[in-house]
C-alpha cells in the first residue's frame, strides 16, 4: 500500500501542539527523528528529552486531501515548521532494490540501474542511480508512469522542465533520451542535491540540468520555453501549480502530470481543461499519469 507523508521541522516547544495536529488531521502513525545530528544522553527521572531541531512525520492514506490536512495547521505554525508533503515509495519495492538489485525497464530504450551495478544492456539507454534520500527510484508506479511516457516522447534536442524534482530521475532520463537542456525544480535543498549528484555519475554536463528552488530567479527565463513539463507530485500541488506549470509550457508542448489516483484525475483535468485538454496516458495500481499537448497561439 502507498502512503502520503507530511513532513514538519520543529523545536521543542512546538512538538506536541503538531504532534496533536497530525493525529487529529488522520494521521496513522507520527514518528519523531532527530534533525540535526544531536546526541540524547542519559535523561535524569521524569525527564523526556527532545532534540532542539525535531523532525516529525506523519503517515496518511495515499487517498487523503492533504489540502485539507495543512488547512487544519494554524499557519504561521506551519510555516515555521518548512512542511513538505511527499509519496512514501512502497517498502516492498525499496527492499527489493536495496537487496537484490535489479535494474528495471521503461518503455523501449530505458533502463534505469542501481549505480553500483553493470546495465544489462550496454547499448541501451542506460540511468545510473542513487537516490539517496530523495524521493525517484523509478519503483514507484508514479515515476514508472512518468518514465515510460517521457520513452515514447521524441525529445531530441528539446527543453524539459522537472518541477518536484526529487532524485532528479525524470530530467536526468529526458537528458539521456536526448533532450538539450533541463530544469529540475524543487522545495527541498537534498532534492536538488541529489539531482546534482545523479546528472553527474550519468555525464550530464553541468549546463544541461539547472537546479532550482520554486522561487529562484532561473525559473522566470523558463517561462514559454519547455517543450516538455513533468511534474509528478501530489494532486493538490498539480492543482495549485497549474499557473506556474502551463507558463513554463510552449506552444505545441507536452504536459505530464502525476502523482495522483485515478479517482483524483477528474479534478485535474477540469482545472487544466481551459487551456489544455489533458486525458489519461498510463495507469498503473490505481495511479495515473496525464498528458496534453499546449495549443498553438
Amino acid at each position: 500500500m502507498t502512503w502520503l507523508q507530511l513532513r514538519l521541522e520543529t523545536c521543542p516547544d512546538d512538538v506536541a501542539e503538531l504532534e496533536r495536529l497530525l493525529v487529529a488531521t488522520g494521521s496513522v502513525a507520527v514518528t519523531l527523528e532527530d534533525n540535526a545530528d544531536q546526541p540524547l544522553l542519559e535523561p535524569g527521572v521524569g525527564e523526556t528529552p527532545l532534540w532542539q531541531r525535531t523532525r516529525l512525520t506523519g503517515l496518511y492514506p495515499a487517498d487523503t486531501d492533504m489540502n485539507a490536512v495543512l488547512a487544519a495547521f494554524p499557519g504561521q505554525l506551519l510555516e515555521a515548521a518548512h512542511h513538505r508533503v511527499e509519496i512514501l515509495e512502497d517498502k516492498d519495492w525499496e527492499r527489493a532494490w536495496i537487496e537484490h538489485y535489479q535494474p528495471m525497464r521503461f518503455g523501449r530504450r530505458l533502463w534505469v540501474c542501481p549505480s553500483w551495478l553493470e546495465p544489462p544492456d550496454p547499448g541501451a539507454v542506460n540511468l545510473l542511480l542513487d537516490p539517496g534520500l530523495a524521493f525517484g527510484t523509478g519503483t514507484h508506479p508514479t515515476t514508472a508512469l512518468c518514465l515510460g511516457q517521457l520513452d515514447r516522447l521524441d525529445l531530441d534536442g528539446a527543453a524539459l522542465v522537472d518541477y518536484g524534482c526529487g532524485s532528479g530521475i525524470l530530467a536526468v532520463a529526458a537528458l539521456k533520451l536526448g533532450a538539450h537542456h533541463a530544469l529540475g525544480v524543487d522545495n527541498d535543498p537534498q532534492a536538488l542535491a541529489a539531482t546534482r549528484d545523479n546528472a553527474r555519475r550519468n555525464g550530464v554536463a553541468d549546463d544541461a540540468l539547472v537546479v532550482a528552488l520554486p522561487d529562484a530567479v532561473e525559473i522566470a527565463a523558463w517561462r514559454g520555453q519547455a517543450g516538455v513539463v513533468v511534474a509528478n507530485i501530489l494532486a493538490g500541488p498539480l492543482i495549485e501549480l497549474s499557473d506556474t506549470l502551463l507558463q513554463l509550457l510552449q506552444p505545441g508542448g507536452t504536459l505530464l502530470l502525476s502523482g495522483l489516483l485515478a479517482t483524483q484525475a477528474p479534478e485535474l483535468r477540469h482545472r487544466y481543461a481551459p487551456r489544455i485538454v489533458l486525458e489519461i496516458a498510463a495507469e498503473r495500481d490505481g495511479w495515473v499519469c496525464l498528458r496534453g499537448t499546449m495549443p498553438a497561439l
